[in-house]
């Protein structure tokens, strides 16, 4: 049993902790000693974690330091690593959103066209890719790597453009920049070195913790509802009813009523609720859900 051990690389920094909170909900405990640790504890003895930047990630599980790990699809690119992707976890930074690299530019810069910086300097911390992109346009630029605060030195007049992560392009507004191409899209994954893959008792573990992680994520921002309801109520009931799929139906002792239970978005049930009462529906619960899985 003692080489019985999944290495698992979980994500230090924007994503770590909506990572720890979505293994919570898929039933794993994970805990730092302090804020300085990179070597996590988790309430499961066939898991050994260890913290790495996102960054890094599929560079340590294509080589095998790592069986697999939690990182950004931006990441595998950026770094060409040849993984399994086991599964996509859409959950980005702290939401469940898909994220953009965008190339940007000042509002005023009359930059308008990705040819229009040919000759030009651009920052980023995603090199290769935007390299590929200005590759592919057959545009000559001058790129940069940044460490960080890449808009200010647009805003500068440090570097012409930049390609910035975005996920609602509102902080680039805020910036007064603007977007002018959409260079790739991010979810987070599931990954997987392929040797440790075709190991079954690997492959198997991983497995099940990328199941129980998807429906912890599939779960956010759902209830669960029961409710009771008359026959006479019940078409009217129903009727009101969104769904993931059929609600579940089945009768109560006494004759003439109904057990309804279904699952709905979180942020349609102060509007739901009181429709579901007039339309008949009694003793209503709603109560939360940890996972969700089809």
């Amino acid at each position: 049993m003692k080489d019985k051990v999944l290495k698992l690389g979980l994500p230090k920094g924007s994503l770590q902790e909506s990572t720890f909170r979505m293994l919570k909900k898929a039933g794993f405990n994970v805990n730092l000693s302090n804020s300085r640790s990179y070597f996590p504890s988790i309430d499961d003895d066939q898991i050994q974690a260890v913290l790495l930047r996102a960054q890094e990630m599929s560079r340590y599980v294509q080589d095998g330091a790592l069986d697999c790990g939690i990182t950004g699809n931006d990441w595998i690119l950026e770094n060409k690593s040849d993984v399994i992707r086991v599964t996509d976890l859409a959950y980005a930074k702290q939401s469940l959103n898909k994220v953009r690299w965008v190339l940007a530019v000042p509002q005023d810069s009359g930059i308008k066209r990705i040819k229009d910086l040919d000759g030009k300097r651009v920052a980023t911390e995603l090199v290769n890719v935007s390299k590929d992109f200005f590759q592919k346009n057959k545009v000559k630029v001058n790129i940069e790597f940044s460490w960080g605060a890449t808009e200010v030195k647009v805003l500068g007049g440090l570097v012409d453009a930049i390609v910035e992560l975005t996920e609602t392009g509102s902080s680039l507004r805020a910036n007064k920049l603007v977007e002018i191409a959409t260079l790739c899209e991010s979810t987070t994954q599931f990954i997987a070195n392929k040797k440790a893959y075709k190991d079954s008792w690997k492959k198997e573990k991983m497995e099940q913790v990328a199941l129980l992680l998807k429906g912890a994520i599939t779960a956010e921002g759902k209830v669960g509802l029961k409710m009771n309801v008359r026959k006479k109520d019940l078409k009217g009931v129903l009727n009101k009813l969104p769904a993931l799929k059929k609600p579940t139906i089945s009768g109560l002792s006494d004759d003439g009523w109904f057990a309804i239970e279904t699952i709905i978005d979180e942020k349609v049930v102060r509007v739901l609720i009181p429709a579901l009462k007039q339309a008949g529906a009694q003793g209503i619960i709603e109560y939360p859900l940890n996972k969700v899985i089809y």
